[in-house]
């Protein structure tokens, strides 16, 4: 599979289309924790987007770039994070449905937050065979559009803008780190890197008990994610048939860490940079803090926090 489905041009046309709907994230800086990086370190804020993750960055430009009479019925998806809530809003602004397949074991929480921007939520069975065959019923029954969470143009092209941001507000940067659950982050800062910025390092962030993303590069095959175990929810999933290909040729490295590390970098950003991450965007931040102590050379380090969405009756401390 090739990367060239998703260029700069795609996630510049990306940027045009979601830009009233979707908040330009800050950029955050901590001395504090770039005294522990022995470098400079640049927070780009996706927690403070809307639903509370650059989810809706994607689901945005795919809700809205449908055409009025496929609009018309609606889209669905199947999910239990941060997309479905993303897809439920996106459907909202643009005043059409959204169904939303949901395993039984979803978080009420999160069932709750869907449900308030408007989504349609169908219960299945917590496997993944469950989810795609209540989909696909969704879709037959009621004629809505089917978008992926992650393996998705539309949705990688919009994860891009994250990038186009951060490398405006930040032209110094010498690498950026992403953390990599189903990869469509990832895979749209690697379609602007690689034509906008090639000299910008781009390096995956991924727990040790989810390392599908660090198996597949070490093996140059794709290969896919075997029982997870980390706290990091957001990460679960394995890279799919669109983003294999971008972490494969645009990312330089994919590093794994703990999830001692990963607690740690996340109470470090809540308790000394006051930054509210989830233990996904954690992910990214313990790899900042301890990637590139035999790289000197690199100063200006990029740290995309995906997402702010924690369930506070579970926190890791």
């Amino acid at each position: 599979m090739s990367t060239t489905l998703i260029d700069l041009a795609a996630v510049r046309a990306a940027a045009e289309r979601i830009a009233k709907a979707i908040h330009r994230t800050p950029l955050e800086t901590c001395a504090a924790l770039d005294q522990r990086a022995g470098r400079n370190l640049y927070f780009k804020c996706e927690h403070l987007q809307k639903v509370g993750a650059f989810k809706f960055r994607g689901a945005c430009n795919a809700v809205f770039g449908l055409e009025e009479e496929q609009a018309r019925s609606g889209v669905a998806t199947h999910s239990s994070g941060n997309h479905a809530q993303a897809l439920a809003l996106a459907a909202r602004l643009r005043r059409i449905p959204a169904y939303v397949v949901m395993p039984s074991s979803a978080s009420p929480v999160k069932r709750s937050a869907v449900e308030e921007y408007g989504g349609q939520v169908r219960l299945c069975e917590p496997t993944l065979e469950a989810r795609e065959t209540t989909a696909r019923q969704v879709c037959e029954e009621t004629g809505a559009t089917f978008i992926h969470p992650y393996n998705d143009p539309a949705i990688i092209a919009g994860q891009g803008t994250t990038a186009l941001e951060l490398l405006e507000q930040a032209p110094q940067l010498e690498a950026i780190v992403a953390p990599i659950g189903g990869g469509g982050l990832i895979s749209g800062i690697g379609a602007v890197l690689r034509e906008l910025a090639p000299h910008v390092r781009l390096i995956g962030a991924e727990p040790a008990g989810a390392d599908d993303a660090a198996r597949s590069k070490a093996a140059g095959e794709l290969l896919l994610q075997t029982n997870p175990q980390t706290i990091c929810d957001g990460l679960l999933t394995s890279l799919g048939s669109l983003t294999w290909p971008f972490v494969r040729d645009t990312v330089e490295r994919v590093e794994t860490v703990t999830e001692q590390e990963i607690v740690l970098a996340m109470r470090l950003a809540w308790q000394r940079a006051k930054l509210l991450i989830e233990p996904s965007s954690a992910a990214a931040v313990a790899v900042a803090l301890r990637a590139f102590r035999h790289q000197p050379e690199i100063q200006h380090v990029g740290v995309v926090l995906s997402g702010g969405n924690v369930n506070l009756d579970q926190l890791p401390w």
